[in-house]
Parts: structure tokens; sequence; C-alpha cells
């Protein structure tokens, strides 16, 4: 069997895994998936992997509900690294203003991958953020929403972001959306990377 076919299959198990041993709180399964140096960026949070599993236990025990709904996966490889690009849903509830609301925001995670000692391990996770929605849980309550705030997050993130602010969190507001310069960038470390020219996926 084709090598490179065989490297794909192998990141799509840790694409699915990252999701699934996530949203189960099962840590040491998702632990699995990473390098020893990757990191995870989100709104909420950003660093090493096991500060993102600390955040997530903490942000849990307070009642922080967060979960991932993942779609096809592309997945380009060169030598020992490699890029995937998955569609997701970050679905998150939490009470806004004292009503309970799901935001959904729909976009991509854009990995780097490494080959160390003949097993891949995801070096960075960076969403991309694309369009977001909020919904009061019970269809029949009202909501308003201060515009101001709104507006002062990312069109691709804003609902999420919003939500995230309400219940204490420090928002990152420079992530990537559908389009954009930080979307740009973010296309040309994956092209760095790949070709061997960038020494680090440079998520700081």
């Amino acid at each position: 069997m084709d090598e490179q076919f065989l490297d794909r299959l192998q990141i799509r198990e840790l694409i699915a895994n990252w999701v699934l041993y996530r949203d189960a709180n099962m840590w040491d399964g998702f632990r699995a998936v990473w390098a020893p140096e990757g990191r995870m960026m989100a709104t909420w949070t950003q660093g090493t992997f096991e500060e993102f599993i600390e955040m997530n236990k903490s942000g849990f025990a307070k009642g922080v509900r967060i979960l991932h709904y993942q779609g096809p996966s592309a997945v380009e490889v060169s030598g020992n690294r490699a890029i995937a690009y998955t569609k997701m849903v970050i679905s998150q509830r939490a009470k806004v203003h004292d009503v309970l609301c799901d935001v959904n925001c729909t976009g991509r995670f854009c990995d780097f991958f490494e080959k160390k000692d003949g097993k891949w391990g995801l070096v960075l996770r960076q969403p991309i953020y694309e369009k977001d929605r909020m919904d009061p849980v019970d269809p029949a309550a009202t909501l308003t929403l201060d515009q101001n705030l709104l507006a002062s997050f990312p069109e691709g993130y804003r609902h999420l972001a919003y939500l995230q602010t309400q219940i204490g969190y420090k928002v990152k507001t420079d992530m990537p959306g559908w389009t954009g310069p930080e979307v740009e960038a973010l296309y040309a470390r994956c092209s760095a990377w790949l070709s061997g020219k960038a020494k680090t996926a440079d998520a700081r």
C-alpha cells in the first residue's frame, strides 16, 4: 500500500481522536494525538496541549460546555510533515444575560503534523472561524445583545466571543477568519511548513 496513503490514514485517525477524546474528557487518549511540543490555539486559551487540557478540566468543573463536530479532512503530506484542513462546528452552551443560549461556529481546523521516529503527532491546531450564530435554547426567550460589544469581535466568531466574554474569558481577537490577512498569513505558514522552510509551526 502507498506510504503516503497510510500516512494520511494515520493523520485522519488522529484528527478523529482529537474530537472524540477531548469532548469525552478522556485525556490520556487526547494526549496521544499530540507531538511533545504540540500547541493549541483557541479563542479562549492558547498554549501547550497540556495547558489546554488543564484549562478544559477547570472550565468543565465550572460548568463550561463545549462540543465539536468534524466533517471531511484534506491532508497534504510532504516527507515527514503534513498539513490537514478539517471542516468543523464548535458548539457552546451558556447563559448570556441570564438567557441560556447555544452558539454554533462553523469553520475549519488547520493542523500542522510532523512524523518523528515513525509516529505522527499534532504540532499545532489553529482554528479558522468562518461564521457563527447565537440562539436561545428556549425559542420563546427574549435575548438582547450589546451591539457595540458584539461588533468589537471578528465577524467569524463574534457570537462565540460574546458568549465566552460573558462567562469570564478573555478572547483573542486576531484569529483567522474566512478571508483577510490573518488567514492569508496562516496559509503562508502552511506552505513554509510543508516546504521545510519553517523550523517551527510558529503559533506564538
